[in-house]
C-alpha cells in the first residue's frame, strides 16, 4: 500500500510554505521544520544577518556542522537517514526555488 500525498503548511520565519509530501512523514517535516526554524532564528539574531537567503545559508552550515560531528561520532549515517537527510534537502531546494521566483 502506497502513502497518500499531502500538502503541509509549515512556518518559517514567519513565513508560511506549503509542502508536499506522504502522510508517513508528515511528523517528520513537520519536526524538520520546526528544527529549521529554531537554527535560522539563532542565525539571524547571533550574527544579526539579514535576508532570508543569508539566514537560510548560516542555519545549514550549522546544521551540517552538526551532522558532521554526528558522523565524526557515530563512524557515519546510516543509509535510511540518508535517504532521509536527501528528501529533506530536496524539499529545501525546491522551497529556496519558489522563493525566488515570488
Amino acid at each position: 500500500m502506497t502513502d497518500s500525498t499531502e500538502a503541509v503548511s509549515i512556518r518559517i520565519l514567519g513565513k508560511e510554505y506549503r509542502i508536499a509530501c506522504s502522510g508517513n512523514e508528515r511528523d517528520e517535516l513537520l519536526e524538520s521544520a520546526g528544527y529549521l526554524d529554531e537554527k535560522m532564528r539563532e542565525a539571524r539574531d547571533a550574527a544579526r544577518i539579514t535576508g532570508s537567503e543569508r539566514i537560510a545559508v548560516m542555519a545549514a552550515l550549522n546544521i551540517t556542522h552538526e551532522l558532521v560531528q554526528m558522523r565524526k561520532l557515530k563512524g557515519g549515517v546510516p543509509g535510511d537517514i540518508n535517504e532521509q537527510l536527501i528528501r529533506i534537502q530536496y524539499r529545501i531546494d525546491t522551497v529556496l526555488d519558489t522563493q525566488e521566483t515570488d
